[in-house]
């Protein structure tokens, strides 16, 4: 019969499982890197390790133990690379703020002659500097700060007598911190920077034994979706970014088609259809970046709210 650590273990190992599953769902639902999807992936995080929490308080773990210790670590690296997440999105925002200064200048003159024109191209050329330098910024934040942190998806997590201590917390812990490695290192290559060397696999799945065999096939799944996807790409791959790089480049060259032919048009259907798509893109980037904050600081409340739940737990047992 089984007992009731084992059940609530288990209980846990399906949740991820389900988590994992609904994300596969997402990522094949949505374009690829939106925000919709990011935002469900940051969701799911947020749920397992809450899920987490609420596990330790079901075990009746022994005080004084390294467990403490153990959840401690893996919760102070998710604060880590959160604080990074939220660095790369927050850097977004003189990019998307360039930009409505173009739309707006635009809005501001109808009659566009090759001075303005001309002027509007050297803000755009502007505006694409700002991109260089947030991908070279980010890959830099990338590469001092989360490199550090041994984000690793490793595909055949073996059952060993270590990883069932502590009534299978360790395991559990083990378990949750690979697919943490995972989630994070797809919120980081669409919101900070992907990079060749990301770490999103390590040896080959060989379907042998694992622990929770269920969710890793769930996890290995959404792992080669993703790898199939960003394979050869670099860069800031949100979906909405990339949107709104080709808003600017496509109304860049409506733009310098006037300039070269010193043409004065009192209203162009082309130009304005530029100009109405790079305020939609960038209005929707902007939404979806301040969205994704608000996310990233309820997760660091949820993150101090369980250490402090935890610690007390183990204070007045």
């Amino acid at each position: 019969m089984m007992n009731h650590s084992s059940s609530t273990i288990n209980g846990f190992y399906n949740s991820l499982t389900q988590g994992l599953d609904d994300l596969h769902h997402s990522f094949i639902s949505h374009n690829f890197m939106s925000i919709q999807f990011l935002q469900h992936v940051l969701s799911s995080l947020q749920s397992f390790h809450s899920q987490l929490t609420l596990l330790v308080q079901k075990l009746h773990l022994p005080l004084g133990e390294k467990w403490l210790d153990e959840y401690m670590d893996e919760s102070s690296r998710l604060w880590d690379v959160c604080h990074a997440l939220k660095s790369g999105v927050s850097a977004m925002e003189n990019y998307y703020s360039a930009a409505a200064n173009i739309a707006s200048s635009l809005d501001d003159h109808r009659i566009l002659n090759p001075q303005l024109s001309r002027q509007v191209i050297r803000a755009i050329n502007g505006c694409q500097r700002e991109i260089a330098g947030l991908e070279e910024e980010n890959r830099g934040l990338v590469e001092t700060r989360i490199q550090q942190l041994t984000l690793r998806f490793d595909e055949n997590l073996l059952i060993e007598s270590k990883l069932n201590g502590f009534n299978g917390f360790r395991g559990v812990l083990y378990a949750l911190r690979n697919v943490s490695s995972l989630l994070l290192m797809i919120l980081l290559s669409g919101l900070v920077y992907c990079w060749p060397e990301t770490n999103f696999c390590n040896g080959g799945y060989d379907g042998e034994m694992v622990l929770g065999s269920s969710f890793m096939a769930s996890a290995v799944r959404l792992q080669q979706r993703t790898l199939n996807e960003i394979q050869g790409k670099q860069g800031i791959l949100l979906y909405e970014f990339q949107r709104s790089r080709e808003a600017i480049d496509e109304l860049k060259v409506e733009l310098e088609r006037i300039g070269e032919f010193d043409l004065v048009v009192e209203s162009d259907d082309s130009v304005n259809e530029k100009v109405e798509k790079l305020k939609s893109s960038f209005g929707v980037l902007q939404c979806g970046a301040e969205n994704m904050i608000v996310q990233l600081d309820d997760f660091f409340d949820e993150i101090v709210e369980g250490r402090k739940k935890l610690s007390d737990m183990c204070s007045h047992r």
